[in-house]
């Protein structure tokens, strides 16, 4: 049986990079399950809709019998897991949904694979992979020095975070207790296109080609590590075929950034390439009320992923930057639909 692939949230941000590039480079057969929130966009999938090796259900992970039947129908011989709530913004405004659907939904996802798993022949049991893709934010925040590694203790600090703590805790759980073959990946900010625009790069692109406000929270000195989105999937494609089960490998870009550099960089890559009538992007930047509990400094040491399988981030960030910024330049036609019915750039997590 040839490779056969569940990526949960594949219509998201991450997911849908990572099943374009399984379905483009013929990996294998690809079923996306996704619930189609309001971040789930299967126009970020265009591209690969027409294709055999693409298959898509729109279900909940939350949902046991759904998940046992696309697990039962489907066969996969991996699982890529990266449905979740995912920002933190909103997790402030609603933590409950976070609980549900980035705890209570890996449980039950957890379970389902536990079980197919032990009714495959040896062979295929040997051979299969559950994959948890989670974040950096899961290690609370840094000080001016230090990063953070696969050792380094868990401290979250927000709904969020919270959240994807307790579901890596839960993969860890159902390897040691139950010895489901698990890989767990924490990844730091990513950024790329097709990046839904309530985060802060499409967020303030946006917004500056509109000539509204450019918010930077605080005064800007929240310091993250950027990973552009096409580097962390080669990454988790790396990881799942060569990664020890069992084993947790953290992905950064070695990229850190002040909030205030991150949205320098973006007006000035506007500035080149599509020049305002009068004045500067940078004119734009209005620094804003301060994040509840904002972590301060976000920065990973990708040295294990460097070291046992061999994975170079393949963008800096100012050519990162550029081609980001360059994509929505090029594709209004699909953030356009999302700015006028979904989110037009308002702030959340004030509450």
């Amino acid at each position: 049986m040839g490779a056969r692939f569940i990526v949960t949230g594949g219509a998201g941000f991450i997911g849908s990079a990572l099943v374009r590039a399984l379905v483009r480079d013929g990996a294998g057969e690809t079923l996306v399950v996704d619930k189609l929130t309001y971040a789930g966009n299967l126009e970020s999938l265009r591209e690969v809709s027409a294709s055999p090796l693409y298959r898509f259900l729109q279900a909940d992970i939350c949902d046991a019998e759904a998940m046992r039947r696309a697990f039962a129908e489907f066969r996969p011989t991996g699982v890529f897991h990266l449905a979740a709530e995912s920002h933190v913004d909103r997790s402030i405004d609603g933590p409950l949904e976070f609980v549900r659907t980035n705890v209570d939904g890996t449980a039950v996802l957890l379970q389902t694979a536990l079980e197919y798993w032990r009714g495959l022949p040896s062979g295929e049991r040997e051979s299969f992979r559950f994959q948890h893709i989670s974040t950096d934010e899961v290690f609370g925040s840094l000080g001016a020095d230090g990063f953070f590694s696969e050792t380094t203790p868990y401290a979250p600090r927000s709904p969020y975070s919270a959240s994807k703590a307790a579901s890596d805790h839960l993969v860890r759980a159902w390897h040691e207790t139950f010895g489901l073959p698990v890989l767990l990946t924490n990844c730091s900010n990513n950024y790329g296109p097709y990046h839904f625009p309530e985060k802060l790069i499409p967020l303030v692109t946006l917004n500056a080609l509109e000539g509204k406000p450019l918010p930077v929270y605080g005064n800007g000195s929240n310091v993250r590590d950027w990973l552009y989105v096409d580097d962390h999937v080669r990454a988790l494609r790396l990881v799942h075929s060569s990664g020890a089960p069992g084993s947790t490998y953290c992905v950064g870009g070695r990229s850190e950034r002040t909030n205030l550099q991150v949205v320098q960089a973006v007006c000035e890559a506007l500035d080149a390439l599509k020049p305002r009538p009068s004045g500067r992007y940078g004119d734009l930047i209005t620094f804003v009320k301060d994040r509840p509990g904002h972590d301060m400094r976000y920065a990973i040491d990708p040295s294990r992923l460097q070291r046992e399988l061999g994975w170079r981030p393949s963008e800096t960030f100012e050519s990162g930057i550029r081609s980001t910024v360059k994509w929505y330049l090029e594709n209004e036609w699909w953030w356009r639909p999302i700015r006028e019915n979904r989110y037009s750039g308002e702030r959340l997590g004030v509450s």
